[in-house]
């Protein structure tokens, strides 16, 4: 699976690699956990790290704030996807601002015993605010009980098996067949290449996308106006909307290309037909015009 990382309008940051930014946890990854938990009346920085009181120890927003187990996964191979705390404080802002009950939810802890007080403590003990009472400010979705390394492991599954199993061909030519008019071809043609012009604008925008996730935060390209309209819908579907909405694209420009094929097929059966009856008539008028004439000049018929 690894092989099919950079598409579907994912920044090369942003793939899902073990032990990077998407979830799995690296060798070792428990002790790092626990040193963060270890971590004693920290409060963040004015640069965005988490800094000790009275100390000198920095732990980082990329640092490990815990390790969750998938909830897509089959029982037999069970993924475990690794939150950072820079993760964990996306969950707590805006769009989503999640309470304590969902938040628990996401990161498996609200059936153990004392599992609120215990990350509201853990939280606060890292700087992070979580009110009790605090309502959620979105929709809750299924997209919402994902941690950011499961949607996007998700939406690459996504990808690939669009890439792969989506019938492309049989619905590009199933399309074209519906307006098969020797007539409408070349007009149908140019509106399947202006609409392949205008999906490829569409889906080299989303490529220039640098929403936040996982461990990465990439240095934007696009413009704030546009950026942050696609960093709202980034957080809202945790990762999985973009690169599932590039993946749908690339669906369609392959079932526009087959549709492209079909009619160029078609055109060239076409013209050998035409080329045909236009040498027969031509024979004919041959023919005419070899026959004998007559005195006043008219032709003459054999019998």
């Amino acid at each position: 699976m690894t092989s099919h990382g950079g598409q579907y309008g994912m920044h090369h940051d942003q793939r899902l690699l073990p032990a990077a930014g998407l979830g799995l946890p690296p060798p070792g990854a428990d002790d790092l956990q626990g040193s963060v938990e270890a971590q004693c009346g920290l409060v963040l920085n004015g640069q965005g790290g988490v800094i000790r009181r009275g100390g000198t120890c920095v732990v980082n927003p990329t640092d490990l704030f815990c390790s969750v187990p998938g909830r897509l996964s089959l029982l037999s191979s069970t993924s475990k996807y690794k939150v950072t705390i820079a993760e964990v404080k996306r969950r707590l802002s805006p769009p989503e601002c999640l309470n304590a009950s969902l938040l628990g939810g996401i990161l498996r802890r609200a059936k153990s015993k004392n599992g609120g007080r215990c990350l509201r403590e853990k939280l606060d003990r890292l700087g992070l605010n979580l009110p009790a009472g605090r309502r959620k400010a979105a929709n809750v979705t299924l997209l919402t009980s994902l941690v950011e390394g499961e949607a996007l492991h998700l939406a690459r599954d996504f990808g690939y098996t669009c890439e792969t199993e989506f019938p492309t061909k049989a619905v590009g030519e199933h399309l074209a067949r519906q307006h098969n008019e020797p007539k409408e071809n070349s007009a149908r043609k140019k509106m399947v290449l202006a609409t392949k012009q205008i999906c490829k604008e569409f889906q080299d925008l989303l490529s220039q996308d640098r929403s936040p996730l996982g461990s990465s935060r990439p240095t934007h390209i696009l413009d704030l106006d546009i950026q942050r309209h696609l960093t709202h819908f980034s957080l809202i579907t945790h990762g999985f909307g973009t690169p599932a909405v590039c993946a749908a694209l690339s669906t369609f420009q392959t079932v526009l290309s087959e549709m492209l094929n079909f009619l160029d097929k078609n055109s060239a059966a076409g013209n050998p037909g035409k080329t045909s009856g236009q040498e027969s008539e031509k024979t004919g008028t041959v023919r005419k015009t070899s026959e004998p004439l007559n005195k006043d000049g008219k032709a003459e018929k054999t019998e």
